[in-house]
Parts: structure tokens; sequence; C-alpha cells
């Protein structure tokens, strides 16, 4: 599987997810539960408790990278993403093909095409930009580090926050799935896929980066002269967990 590693920047730190972040999770999830019509939240400590398990298990089976949000000015857990649906094209050529069985060492496997996603963020946290940063953290590492050839992300047909979202990354939408599955109100759901090119992937974080330099200037205007300016940049070091 995939070596982990913390991703840190401006606004957010992703910290490989562990059972120290529970308590923090638990409390991310219920300050507001409203808009998480469409996505997977834990609520309380023993769901928590088996969202966490069960995310380390798909991590040990080499599945999912999964992470806690941590943002950074004051270390609080905001919420989680993961990658996940890690596809190896790499060995010998076999048929019926296995997608997510990498070739030879699985610990020292990286993969050529993964999905973000299962991404939740405190109701505080959300529309601060730290979900965008959070993207270009785990973008940046997949591309740059990995050096996939493809992200992937999906969302409920209905979801437009989370579709909008995801657009506004610069991801291109490939179409939509009718009747892909049953989304998490038990309705059968159609699914809209996106995904972000290796090509692509420098026109696409130029975006991101204008987005969020844009973001920090408007910060930096309705500041005060007594509070202290937030560091700028993001910090491309990747520190194994």
């Amino acid at each position: 599987m995939p070596v982990s590693f913390v991703l840190s920047g401006r606004l957010a730190r992703l910290e490989p997810l562990a059972p120290h972040h529970v308590e923090g999770l638990v409390q991310a999830a219920a300050e507001d539960r409203t808009s998480y019509a469409f996505t997977p939240v834990p609520h309380g400590l023993d769901a928590t408790l088996g969202y966490v398990d069960e995310a380390l298990a798909d991590q040990a089976a080499g599945r999912a990278v999964p992470y806690a949000v941590v943002r950074a000015d004051d270390g609080r857990v905001v919420g989680s993403t993961r990658f996940l649906r890690l596809h190896y094209w790499q060995g010998p050529l076999v048929w019926s093909a296995v997608p997510d069985a990498p070739a030879g060492n699985p610990v020292s496997a990286v993969p050529d095409a993964a999905e973000i996603g299962n991404t939740w963020l405190s109701s505080q946290a959300q529309g601060t930009g730290i979900n965008t940063e959070a993207k270009l953290l785990m973008l940046r590492h997949a591309f740059d580090s990995w050096r996939v050839r493809r992200v992937s992300f999906r969302a409920d047909a209905r979801n437009l926050r989370s579709r909008t979202a995801i657009e506004r990354l610069g991801a291109t939408c490939e179409g939509v799935r009718r009747a892909h599955s049953r989304g998490l109100d038990g309705v059968v759901r159609n699914t809209a896929f996106y995904s972000i090119l290796d090509e692509e992937w420098p026109a696409v974080r130029g975006i991101i980066e204008l987005r969020l330099a844009a973001a920090g200037a408007r910060a930096a205007c309705t500041r005060t002269p007594a509070e202290p300016s937030p560091q700028t940049g993001m910090d491309d070091r990747l520190i194994p967990a």
C-alpha cells in the first residue's frame, strides 16, 4: 500500500487517520449535521470508532489512504478525507485484470490512478478555504509524488454543493451514471463522475493556487492592524507518519 504522509498547508494539515483523532472527529461531526444529507459522516463515539477502524482496515488492505483534516492555526480536527479506489497498472498484463492489486511489493507500491472522496468537514470549517487547500495538497501528492495518470471524484448527482466544489477545482465531468447505486437516503441514485488527468494538472494547479491566493488577500484586507498576518505558501515537505 502507498506510504502515508502528513501533508501541510497554510490553512490545513492532513494527518494520517489514527485512533487519537476519534474524539476530534466526534466533536467536528456534532457541530451541525444539516449539510450531511448525501455524505456518510459518523455520529457519536461508537459510530466514529467504527468509522476509523473500517478506514484503517481499508488502508491495511491497500484499498485506501485515509486522513484527518486538521485546522492549521489551532490544531483542531475538523473532518476527514481519503484516497480510495487505488488502481495499479504496472507489471505483467493479465486477464482478467485486477486493477486494485499492485505488482511486486505492496508496501512500496504507488498507484497509477486514485480517487479522492469520503470528504466531510465540520460546519464551522466549511467555506473557509480548508477544503480547497486540502484538495490541492492531495492532488499535488498524487500527481507530483505518486505520478498518477488520473485522479477521480464522484458525487450523488443531487448533491449540487459537492458537484460545484469539484467543478471549481477544474475537474472535468465525465458524465452521470444513471441508477448507479443506493444513496445515503436509501434512494437509488445517479452518480456524477469527474476526473483530472496528469496533462491537465499544471493548469488545474494554477487555478487552485490563484483561488487560494485571492482568498488569502481578501482575508488580509479584512484583518485589523492588531491581528497577526498568517504565513503564506504551503509546506512541500512530506513527513512520513
